[in-house]
């Protein structure tokens, strides 16, 4: 048996099958107790919680603001305030928070200033709510963010029971239109399945993670390493800040809490890519080799699987020339194209998604390396007006 007998053709094809078909099987088998491994825990806190300050940077976010302060106000932890940066908006977003807000003396809606030089606008927007806190815990979550009422309180109690540097939580996503309900989940997913949580919650670990969209830190902690103005210019800046920290010798925890938050990321297309563009390859800390396995990994174990189908049903004797029953071989493969989707159906079901579009996982994943190309080849990107130059402001 050499290089270009069938019967060698054969055997890549089997090995290649197998390969897959053990991936997404143990993928399949592990689907579930993802969210139950790395929840968060719910601790009563050992001693009174110290005071907290939710910081809401936002910036034409007018329509959908209220719906967060709201949020923030409806929380049960025992003493907090709420700071938002109004950051220069011109929707009338700083006007929708005031209104949201009411008589409640613990919300403060605070006109931003433009970013100083070498400052990205999120940044300068969490410095100056550091700047106005009163509290010895900071909670920084998006203007996207709906929180639940007890999410604040119980991720606090881990991060004081804990003696944590800085806690951060995977929430779940608000999806309401069709790219979105195609695109998020698939790409959500590769980043948190890319994420070693174990590595980062281990203290004598140097991988570090945190997502923006709900970061909590400790003030002492915060101001170690120089609040955010030691991630100035960065476009990850919330990856950053953790990375800084844990470079400190402090503790890190990232959960999952699909329950603690709901977040809409983006509303179309256009801004699914742009907003993951900007992002994306910094977050592989700018390695080719990381992206251009990313990159292989999608086409290897995505792509090449729907086209091998495709010639095994159309064209079988390019692939199962001698082959005496290839309807197998076709089943075979038809197979490994089923169960990506089988695993999307899970993941939609766990989210608490219908699985509905679950088919559309392939196109998902085809948004997902457009994104993840995109990512690499754009030197300079903008986004609500501001531009990045290798994921660094302008």
């Amino acid at each position: 048996m050499k290089w270009g007998d069938p019967e060698f053709s054969l055997v890549l094809l089997g090995g290649y099958l197998t390969v897959l078909t053990l991936l997404w099987s143990a993928l399949l088998a592990g689907v579930g107790t993802w969210h139950r491994r790395f929840a968060l825990p719910d601790e009563a806190p050992g001693t009174p919680l110290p005071k907290l300050t939710i910081c809401v940077p936002a910036r034409d976010e007018g329509h959908q603001i209220a719906a967060c302060v709201r949020a923030a106000r409806a929380s049960d932890h025992p003493d907090f305030e709420i700071l938002v940066i109004d950051d220069g908006s011109t929707d009338g977003t700083g006007e929708v928070a005031r209104d949201a807000a009411g008589a409640d003396t613990r919300v403060r809606v605070i006109t931003g200033t433009p970013p100083a030089a070498g400052w990205a606008g999120k940044p300068w927007a969490c410095a100056r709510a550091a700047a106005e806190a009163h509290g010895q815990h900071l909670l920084f979550i998006d203007a996207d963010v709906v929180i639940e009422a007890t999410a604040a309180r119980r991720a606090a109690a881990v991060l004081h029971n804990r003696r944590l540097g800085l806690l951060s939580l995977f929430g779940t996503w608000r999806l309401e239109g069709l790219w979105e309900r195609i695109a998020i989940p698939v790409i959500g997913w590769f980043i948190r399945g890319v994420t070693d949580i174990d590595a980062v919650n281990a203290p004598g670990r140097a991988e570090a993670f945190a997502n923006g969209q709900f970061l909590l830190v400790d003030r002492e902690a915060y101001d170690a390493v120089g609040g955010h103005a030691a991630v100035k210019g960065e476009v990850l800046e919330d990856v950053r800040l953790a990375q800084a920290i844990k470079r400190r010798g402090l503790a890190l925890g990232l959960y999952a809490a699909p329950w603690a938050f709901k977040v809409r990321l983006y509303r179309n297309l256009a801004e699914i890519f742009s907003g993951y563009t900007k992002n994306f390859y910094e977050g592989m800390g700018r390695r080719p080799h990381v992206a251009l396995a990313a990159l292989l990994f999608l086409a290897i174990a995505s792509f090449l699987p729907y086209f091998l189908f495709l010639v095994a049903m159309l064209a079988p004797q390019l692939i199962l020339t001698g082959v005496e029953t290839p309807w197998a071989w076709q089943l075979w493969v038809g197979i490994v194209c089923g169960l990506p989707v089988v695993f999307r159906f899970r993941l939609d079901r766990n989210d608490g998604r219908s699985g509905s579009l679950a088919w559309t996982h392939p196109l998902g994943n085809l948004v997902l390396g457009a994104i993840l190309l995109g990512s690499v080849l754009r030197v300079r990107t903008r986004w609500k007006g501001r531009a990045f130059h290798d994921g660094r402001a302008v």
